[in-house]
């Protein structure tokens, strides 16, 4: 079986990056700029606002954390958003979630120019990629990761049937758009699963490409799965395990040991789809930055 190494790929695009903003820097005196919003004290937020800061810095991009407390009101953050979206050394703009109660999200998401929504959230950048627009959006992170991991490792999806469980916005519903557009990378027919659906397992065993995005510990086994196909973990689940020094660990909503007889290529978790995330959204800050400078 085929392993599908996110880790790898992300290092890869982000050395490739460097060199084109040290380029780009060369040429206009100007580096891209993310700035990353974070309001309240979430444990997991931090940790993970960190990892994009660092990946940045990596890369030589700007990298700016904005801490704003809890107790921060909706009209204080998007009066810092609208700030942002006129500054124009920020190219590109993450509002870390969750969020306080009181604030509404998409209120939030609708705030965030849509030129510098480098998480592709805004309905803007939803639309034209259900359009077909590519080249004038930004595609999600996660699914972009994954169509970055299909074309890296040569995996043909042209005509393919591609299974997608899960609908989220963030996951589900742009992966499976992105699977039906009419490129090179995609030109799959698509079915979306998701808790409604009655015998899901019916629908995994037609994959040649299943994406699993339900947020449930081991949901695919072996009997849910097509001999030869290719499976793409987007889950992080924790669950308890004493052999380990912290009592837990990290799995997808695979069941990697149990499918590794039976799937031709699949992502490990944690090491697959996770990394890749980081990667696409820096992916993003410098094709905004690029356009921005009319470097496209």
């Amino acid at each position: 079986m085929l392993i599908i190494d996110g880790k790898k790929v992300s290092s890869d695009l982000k050395a490739e990056m460097k060199v084109r903003v040290d380029e780009n820097r060369a040429a206009t005196g100007k580096v891209p700029g993310l700035t990353v919003i974070i309001v309240g004290e979430d444990p997991a937020s931090q940790v993970y606002v960190r990892n994009k800061a660092k990946s940045c810095v990596e890369i030589g991009m700007n990298s700016t954390v904005v801490e704003m407390p809890a107790s921060t009101s909706e009209e204080e953050l998007l009066a810092k958003i609208d700030e942002l979206n006129n500054d124009p050394d920020v190219h590109g703009i993450l509002v870390q979630q969750p969020l306080p109660k009181q604030i509404d999200e998409f209120a939030v998401t609708l705030a965030i120019d849509p030129a510098k929504d480098v998480d592709g959230f805004h309905p803007e950048n939803l639309g034209r990629l259900v359009m077909g627009h590519l080249d004038k959006c930004f595609v999600s992170c996660t699914p972009y990761g994954i169509l970055e991991l299909l074309g890296r490792y040569g995996i043909e999806t042209k005509g393919k049937h591609c299974v997608v469980v899960g609908r989220s916005n963030i996951v589900g519903k742009p992966m499976a758009n992105l699977m039906l557009q009419k490129l090179e990378a995609t030109n799959c027919t698509v079915t979306i699963c998701h808790s409604a659906t009655k015998d899901i397992p019916s629908y995994t065993r037609q994959a040649d490409i299943l994406i699993a995005a339900i947020g449930k510990a081991h949901f695919i086994t072996a009997d849910m799965v097509k001999p030869g196909a290719v499976v793409i973990d987007v889950g992080i689940n924790r669950i308890d395990d004493p052999t380990t020094k912290s009592g837990s660990r990290l799995v997808g909503d695979v069941d990697y040991d149990g499918l590794c007889n039976v799937a031709s290529a699949m992502t490990p978790v944690p090491g697959g789809v996770g990394p890749m995330t980081i990667a696409m959204l820096l992916k993003n800050t410098l094709q905004s930055f690029e356009r921005s400078n009319g470097l496209q």
